[in-house]
């Protein structure tokens, strides 16, 4: 798999991450299960991982770190999301609003970095703009630990254009990505100048559910239904499949689309996508569908 760099100053990474988000069910949090995706996704050249303290009812993150130790992979060679916010879960699995401060920001940073039992983090994302935040103080705390060396780089999860301005303006070190939804049913980012303003800073958006949730796949509804056909009308052309259809085109406009099934199969499918070269003609033909629907 290719990697490509995030932004001007890094991370370098694959050109597809893979994220424990949809890891839920009781039987999928195992070390063994963490494990084996792992191990799958390295062996198809995927080196980067999203991570949160919210994903598998807040025990991914300690799994994937006891997997870690026992990779035949330098931890060099891999490259790490984690996500830092205002939300936070009780003991009894409660959600709660807590201020993000410099001292809530320090204690999710090293209570991940125990968990993962590493040295530092290669990305961290603020998830979801805080309007309450103190942008000067957060920015602080985050270029202290750049400084330091727990944190690599900073990035911003679902932030529009202006927010990321703002956050970006009072850091030391440039935001390398924001992580959005981007899928064929929903293009929003395209439209609203996310994507442009990411260009701008000569960075790579992260697109977290390139597959609408299962809808492409499987919806019912009009828009799904139109836009599984126009992308099955392209399969044979490229010897491809809906699914990879559907990622390459979120590769052909730079983004990095982020891989969340616990299948295999579908893993596979969405890490090959790279491979696939939307010529220019078609990339709009599908885009042009998404408009009329």
């Amino acid at each position: 798999m290719k990697k490509v760099l995030l932004s001007d100053s890094g991370p370098e990474t694959s050109d597809s991450i893979y994220s424990f988000w949809r890891w839920e069910k009781e039987e999928d949090l195992t070390v063994e299960k963490v494990r084996e995706i792992v191990e799958y996704c390295i062996s198809l050249g995927i080196n980067a991982f999203e991570l949160s303290s919210f994903y598998g009812k807040g025990k991914i993150e300690q799994l994937f770190g006891q997997v870690l130790s026992t990779l035949s992979i330098d931890r060099n060679e891999l490259v790490l999301f984690t996500k830092i916010g205002n939300k936070q879960f009780t003991a009894t699995g409660e959600l709660v609003y807590e201020p993000f401060t410099e001292k809530s920001i320090i204690n999710q940073v090293e209570t991940t970095l125990s968990k993962l039992n590493t040295d530092y983090l290669d990305v961290v994302l603020i998830e979801n703009y805080d309007p309450l935040m103190n942008v000067d103080a957060v920015a602080s705390v985050l270029t202290s630990l750049q400084l330091r060396g727990k944190i690599k780089h900073v990035g911003v999860s679902n932030f529009n254009v202006q927010q990321h301005k703002l956050i970006a303006s009072r850091l030391s070190h440039e935001v390398v990505t924001n992580h959005f939804e981007l899928n064929l049913l929903n293009t929003r980012a395209l439209e609203d100048g996310r994507i442009d303003f990411i260009k701008e800073q000569y960075s790579k958006p992260m697109a977290f559910a390139p597959l609408a949730d299962g809808a492409i796949l499987f919806g019912h509804d009009f828009r799904a239904v139109t836009i599984r056909e126009t992308l099955q009308d392209f399969t044979e052309k490229y010897n491809s499949n809906i699914e990879q259809i559907a990622v390459a085109w979120i590769h052909k406009l730079g983004a990095l689309p982020i891989i969340g099934s616990l299948s295999k199969a579908r893993i596979n499918n969405a890490a090959t996508a790279s491979s696939i070269q939307l010529s220019y003609h078609d990339w709009h033909v599908i885009y042009d569908v998404t408009k009329t629907i």
